[in-house]
């Protein structure tokens, strides 16, 4: 096969592997029947959301295990934890597993969590290695599919168990701890390092692939907000999604046939060449055989045109089989402020400025996803509605950063990532106090959801580049895991607290309805995000000297 046909599949394959890692945003679609199946307080489930989160705190395993193992295991290892994880917890619910101390629970959701980690290690180590000129693009791209996750697998339940919630509960686990298995298995051939010599951005191909991107949010969004209800079944929904997340498939093949077809005509150019020379000189009395001339140079023939139909495609490709992961200088030269390690950069202010502005966005956005079964409850809404409708618009968000990086960047202009910060905290702070708007309808709770969505998606994939643009890319694994240390410390504290709340407004039965039952939270989320806000403006203006200075 074409190498630059493997390098584009190993793209869909992070397309596919994306799209079901976000088993942790299906938490609120079986968190209720979690709770009243095993009798557990409102402060115990919290805390199992916050294990999911904790899960990260050992997401360097993963990065550890990547530099020693192929690909293709550390994916299967981490897919297996899952499956250990969310499979045992399916076992309890269903019967078959009994007298599990919480502790243990506890462990299971914490492993489940740490399984995400090593499936985004495989995908982000093989866009930024496979395609290195535009691997933040391709982290940005690949990456918003996890924001469609939740999505997908409602759109699977809805076929299976439509009505029944301690059914649907049950499909959820029971998917989220084979699905990502199942995708891993299929996709392991696929997740390998194709060595890039020299680079040329495909430019047809990442348009055609963000028209698909788009494509699929859209479809997803109507589906969520319930416009296509009434003209596709369940059944049609699924299979509509599933078509679409197979669409990007078409651009390995098509790359794959051009490059046959360039190939071949080039190799029929050069024998007719070689029978014209051949022709002019048994004209001339010489005799010459057309086997030996073309035997003479049949691999010089075979580089030359490899190497010219490549390099229109994505440059001089070729695979590594050895497992060595190391890439070849590329002209484009990364800017940061400074190279640092994390000791150094623990003790700088724009460190702590952006810790607090992710903790007081995106952390706080996560909470309020965990906790989206309890508000739906508390609501008399469907939870599996409002996850579906997170993940849909949390697919945009994701995908909004790298549509405007792609088209910016070949403008030469360095777009103000904190600046962009800002530009997404003051929303998703108004969108906390508009949920507390008295409404019936019930109105304003879909449209918050869907900003904070979209917000939330956009911040965590702006974090990636920013976190090299500020520290540097030699450290940038370990900087951003201590970054994001904040998400499992938030999910603990916020999520406690927002329990303690709920568990005092609530019945004897531990169950909350109403207005007041999230009413103090939203409140306190809502100054916290508009605080990170002006942090926000704080780190924009100590880097905007930076990003100025990179204007063309």
């Amino acid at each position: 096969m074409p190498p630059i046909f493997l390098q584009w599949l190993s793209l869909v394959a992070m397309v596919l592997l994306q799209s079901i890692n976000g088993t942790n945003s299906n938490f609120p679609a079986y968190s209720s029947q979690l709770k009243h199946l095993l009798s557990m307080s409102q402060i115990q489930l919290n805390n199992l959301a916050f294990a999911s989160d904790a899960g990260k705190l050992f997401g360097w395993l993963s990065g550890i295990a990547a530099n020693y193992l192929p690909m293709w295991l550390v994916l299967i290892l981490g897919s297996s934890l899952g499956l250990v994880g969310y499979g045992v917890q399916y076992l309890l619910l269903i019967g078959r597993v009994s007298n599990l101390p919480y502790g243990a629970i506890f462990f299971l959701a914490m492993l489940a969590g740490n399984s995400i980690c090593w499936i985004n290690t495989v995908c982000y180590l093989v866009a930024i290695r496979n395609f290195p000129l535009d691997g933040q693009l391709v982290i940005g791209l690949t990456g918003s599919y996890q924001g469609l996750s939740a999505k997908i697998y409602t759109d699977i339940v809805d076929v299976i168990y439509p009505s029944s919630d301690v059914k649907r509960a049950r499909a959820y686990l029971l998917l989220s701890s084979i699905l990502p298995l199942i995708v891993s298995v299929i996709n392991a051939p696929l997740v390998r390092v194709i060595k890039v010599m020299k680079t040329k951005r495909a430019k047809d191909a990442f348009i055609f692939i963000l028209v698909i991107t788009i494509a699929t949010g859209a479809f997803a969004v109507m589906g969520s907000i319930g416009s296509t209800s009434s003209l596709l079944s369940p059944f049609a929904s699924a299979v509509g999604m599933l078509t679409l997340l197979l669409a990007p498939l078409l651009i390995p093949l098509g790359l794959g046939l051009r490059h046959q077809i360039k190939q071949l005509a080039e190799e029929k150019v050069h024998i007719e060449e070689i029978n014209n020379v051949s022709m002019d000189k048994m004209e001339s009395g010489v005799k010459l055989d057309i086997s030996e001339i073309i035997s003479e140079s049949p691999s010089e023939s075979f580089e030359l045109s490899f190497s010219s139909t490549s390099e229109e495609f994505n440059g001089e490709i070729r695979e590594s089989n050895n497992g060595d992961d190391r890439i070849s200088e590329t002209n484009e030269v990364i800017s940061v402020i400074e190279e640092i390690g994390v000791k150094v950069m623990l003790r700088r202010l724009n460190f702590w400025l952006y810790f607090f502005v992710y903790l007081f966005g995106v952390t706080l956005a996560l909470v309020f996803f965990n906790n989206l079964g309890q508000i739906a409850e508390s609501r008399g809404r469907s939870a599996s509605s409002l996850v579906s409708l997170s993940s849909s618009f949390g697919f945009f968000g994701r995908l909004v950063p790298s549509i405007v990086e792609y088209f910016v960047s070949r403008r030469k202009y360095m777009i103000s990532r904190p600046a962009f910060v800002v530009a997404l905290m003051a929303p998703t702070g108004a969108a906390f106090f508009l949920l507390l708007a008295n409404d019936t309808s019930v109105l304003w709770l879909y449209i918050s959801t869907a900003i904070i969505g979209v917000c939330s998606g956009a911040i965590t994939t702006i974090s990636v580049s920013l976190t090299t643009e500020l520290f540097g890319t030699k450290n940038f694994g370990v900087n951003h895991n201590v970054l994001v240390v904040n998400i499992p410390i938030g999910s603990l504290l916020f999520g406690y607290l927002a329990a303690v709340v709920y568990h005092k407004e609530g019945n004897a039965e531990g169950k909350c309805f109403g207005m007041k039952c999230y009413r103090k939270t939203f409140s306190l989320w809502g100054t916290l995000c508009f605080i990170g806000t002006f942090l926000a403006l704080i780190l924009y203006a100590r880097t905007r000297k930076f990003y100025n200075s990179k204007r063309s």
